[in-house]
């Protein structure tokens, strides 16, 4: 005689509990220390990034963080220039930034009319538009700084449309969530998907 796996109501609705309790744990595990989904709300990362394109960032690339808090446990790498990065913005921690590292700890930044040096080279930025004909005084210029210790400097790749380093400063590194790596979905509303953009991996 076979058996019923649910012998009553109760059992069904207790294993339907469990199962959920377990899928929200995964869920979080996984969020917080493999990867973490990512949507592109603004052009500041044009060409690279489209609007309506949605990423995953591994969670692991730079440090362990504490779910929740977002408090890096200890590090497993450090931020390379051109690596593609997400963080709270400085200003308003509750909304978060994507953005190209272009400086990293030592590295000794200029701009010079929309050019970036970096450590005294100009630096061949393929990825990087413009989209403004004037030149800027503060946007398209500053002054040589050196990145400090445990910091980055970012820019957006549409240089002339991004709140980026230029304006608020750097980000500490032990506050990176993790470094976008794939694009596993783009579209801006459920009709217009962006097929060719799918699995694109970012570099």
């Amino acid at each position: 005689m076979s058996e019923t796996l649910y012998q009553t109501p109760l059992h069904t609705f207790v294993e339907f509990v469990k199962i959920l309790v377990a899928a929200l744990i995964i869920a979080v595990i996984l969020r917080s220390f493999v990867i973490q989904p990512f949507i592109i709300p603004s052009e500041s990362m044009l060409d690279t990034l489209q609007v309506g394109d949605r990423l995953f960032v591994s969670k692991f690339s730079y440090g362990i963080h504490l779910p929740f808090v977002e408090k890096e446990i200890f590090s497993t790498g450090e931020p390379r220039v051109g690596d593609i990065v997400v963080f709270p913005f400085p200003q308003n921690r509750k909304e978060d930034y994507i953005k190209r590292v272009v400086g990293v700890p030592g590295d000794r930044l200029e701009m010079r009319n929309k050019q970036l040096f970096r450590n005294g080279l100009a630096v061949d930025e393929p990825y990087a538009i413009h989209t403004a004909r004037d030149v800027d005084i503060f946007r398209d210029n500053f002054p040589q700084r050196t990145v400090p210790d445990g910091k980055v400097f970012v820019l957006g790749d549409n240089r002339d449309n991004s709140k980026d380093s230029r304006y608020w400063g750097y980000v500490d590194k032990d506050e990176i969530h993790g470094r976008a790596f794939i694009i596993y979905w783009s579209s801006v509303n459920l009709v217009n998907v962006k097929w060719g953009r799918i699995g694109r991996l970012l570099q």
